[in-house]
């Protein structure tokens, strides 16, 4: 449904800089799925999404959608915003303060001078969709955060448009009921099958929501999988730092085993078996991660393991009650590991605790180049 090829987003900034914004940006989209551009701010997922949607026009590349070309730098095509029929929700609803729900939702269709009674049976049928049918005559001042949410959804559904953006949506609502909305928003998706590009600078949201997720820094996509994939193989050190809480161990490649996809890797913590990643060879330095779920805790030693287990000796160093989990800290050697476990584990800080990893949780990383000293070019 959606193509994005090499694209390149680039405007002027303060003294001459150029911003750059987008850089070499491709990914694909198939039609019924929900895409997520992930990343913290300032990495340019915004402006790609700007770009799709014709408010940005980026400096080269290709933007396609049902096989019709938006644009093309190099066959100088343009599509214009209002000639793309798409739908975009942006992070502030823009709802008119002076219409009430059913006006709202049918500006849309007004504007493009559709007969009244299509109109309304439109509109009412993507009222129903978002359960403000009941709704038609409230003043768009006297909704809930929530409801404002739903009725820009709404607005954008109207047009039935090929193609679904939505610009962090969720990001104004409070906790819990931008969780009810997230749910809310995924059934709609589903049972609509709209293909959706979502902007989110949001982990949790990104992997509840997204069928893909494109992970982006500094202007760039850095790993584009499935919520899965991108949790438990991380590509480099940036997601598996920025998608979730995971450990970090230093350490050496002693030997790789290429039948099984594992790695030796010595560290402060002394060997450790790991599941490899694409481009680790022997004597690399890499970056073990581990997620805290799966630093397994227990008091008494772990029975003898088929030797794809990691075991060793801790000791308590912190933990913190969270109510339905623990959070511990627990140090091997010089190394103090973040491990999550149930609340009934009432080990007290300061004993002694064996935690056990499995090695197809633990991913071996190359490590990030040594920043470059002054002087030397980078």
């Amino acid at each position: 449904m959606l193509n994005v090829r090499s694209l390149f987003t680039e405007y002027p900034g303060e003294r001459g800089t150029v911003v750059k914004a987008a850089q070499d940006v491709s990914f694909e989209v198939p039609e019924g799925k929900l895409f997520t551009l992930l990343g913290p701010s300032g990495c340019g997922k915004t402006t790609t999404l700007r770009s799709i949607a014709g408010l940005e026009r980026p400096s080269s590349g290709e933007i396609e959608v049902a096989g019709k070309v938006m644009y093309s730098s190099a066959k100088g095509i343009f599509v214009a915003p209002n000639k793309r029929n798409f739908g975009m929700v942006f992070q502030s609803y823009a709802i008119w303060p002076h219409m009430n729900v059913f006006q709202n939702a049918a500006f849309p269709l007004q504007v493009r001078k559709l007969r009244r009674k299509e109109i309304e049976e439109r509109v009412m049928r993507v009222l129903q969709a978002v359960q403000l049918d009941h709704l038609v005559d409230r003043e768009a001042t006297k909704l809930s955060g929530g409801q404002q949410q739903r009725l820009a959804l709404a607005r954008a559904l109207v047009m039935e448009p090929q193609l679904l953006l939505l610009d962090e949506p969720l990001s104004n609502l409070d906790a819990k009921l931008r969780d009810r909305m997230r749910s809310e928003l995924k059934r709609l998706q589903r049972e609509l099958g709209l293909t959706t590009v979502y902007v989110t600078h949001d982990q949790s949201e990104a992997l509840a929501l997204s069928h893909e997720i494109a992970v982006m820094n500094d202007g760039r996509v850095v790993q584009v999988g499935t919520p899965r994939q991108i949790y438990e193989q991380p590509c480099n050190q940036f997601v598996a730092d920025f998608v979730g809480t995971t450990n970090f161990i230093g350490g050496t490649v002693s030997s790789v085993d290429d039948r099984n996809g594992r790695c030796l890797v010595g560290s402060a913590m002394g060997p450790l078996r790991v599941q490899t990643s694409q481009g680790v060879s022997k004597d690399d330095s890499v970056t073990v991660s581990v997620r805290p779920e799966d630093v397994e805790l227990t008091e008494q030693a772990p029975p003898a393991s088929d030797g794809d287990d990691n075991v060793y000796k801790a000791v308590v160093t912190a933990k913190d009650f969270l109510g339905e989990h623990l959070d511990f800290q627990v140090k091997v050697g010089d190394v103090v590991l973040l491990a999550r476990a149930h609340p009934s584990l009432r080990t007290p800080v300061g004993d002694s605790i064996y935690l056990r990893m499995k090695a197809e949780k633990c991913v071996a990383i190359p490590a990030p180049p040594p920043p470059a000293s002054a002087g030397t070019p980078s």
